[in-house]
């Protein structure tokens, strides 16, 4: 029986990939901030754990409680909305801390156990906002990129060791918790200067039918496909908006 560990499995798109491995099979370690026990059904094949991926500490106390994994999903991460101008710079560094570098110290954290077996995927969690500029998303989009660089370049280290690494990109998913975030993060972000623009891109947004944007079921499936599918594209889209923006 095969092994995943997920990071922010609190809610979204953490916690519906957790409930999809679950029903197909695998050992699942959900982890989370702060653990909550009525997040996922109990299973004998679940263990949420403590992860902060911005703590080398958590990561490594993690890791030791849970043992061998043969998928790490690095689902983690916060939203910020706002014009970079708005932004002070310790929000800019706060979010590439759990975006970007917590994305990477987990993966780095878990490659030894993976290139000693020569097997494992790595599938990193980005978003679609990459590959198709937005306003008022600058420092997001650019904590995502560098994942996919990251991600990408990684690839080629570690096909040697018959380990994989992958890219996940949601689309725009406005019924998780990750979008109140990050709305929750925009006091002070939109100076008045740019009042104009962030009501338009608000409507805009708001006049997007529900069948048009992203739902945490999408971005799971395709979790399980990064992961099973050794034959899958290196970047994988999830939710019909995410799809429509893919090259062909």
């Amino acid at each position: 029986m095969k092994t995943v560990l997920i990071t922010g499995c609190s809610s979204g798109f953490g916690l519906e990939t957790a409930r999809l491995f679950l029903d197909r099979g695998w050992q699942v370690v959900a982890t989370m901030r702060t653990p909550r026990d009525d997040a996922l059904p109990r299973s004998e094949r679940l263990r949420v754990l403590p992860l902060d991926v911005t703590d080398a500490a958590s990561i490594r106390s993690c890791l030791a409680a849970a043992g061998p994994v043969d998928a790490l999903v690095n689902n983690a991460g916060i939203g910020l909305l706002g014009a970079l101008e708005g932004i002070p710079m310790a929000q800019v560094r706060e979010l590439f801390e759990t975006n970007t570098f917590g994305t990477m110290a987990v993966t780095q954290a878990v490659l030894p156990q993976m290139r000693e077996r020569r097997a494992g995927v790595v599938v990193n969690v980005t978003s679609s906002v990459t590959l198709k500029s937005l306003p008022l998303l600058a420092v997001y989009t650019a904590s995502k990129a560098a994942v996919n660089a990251f991600t990408e370049s990684l690839a080629l280290e570690l096909a040697p060791f018959g380990v994989r690494a992958t890219l996940v990109l949601p689309g725009r998913a406005p019924t998780t918790r990750f979008g109140e975030n990050a709305r929750s993060r925009m006091a002070g972000s939109i100076p008045p200067a740019y009042a104009e623009l962030a009501g338009a891109v608000f409507a805009d947004w708001a006049q997007q039918p529900a069948d048009a944007v992203t739902q945490a079921p999408d971005v799971a499936e395709a979790v399980w496909r990064a992961v099973t599918d050794p034959a899958c594209p290196r970047r994988l889209a999830a939710g019909v908006d995410a799809v429509a923006l893919m090259p062909a």
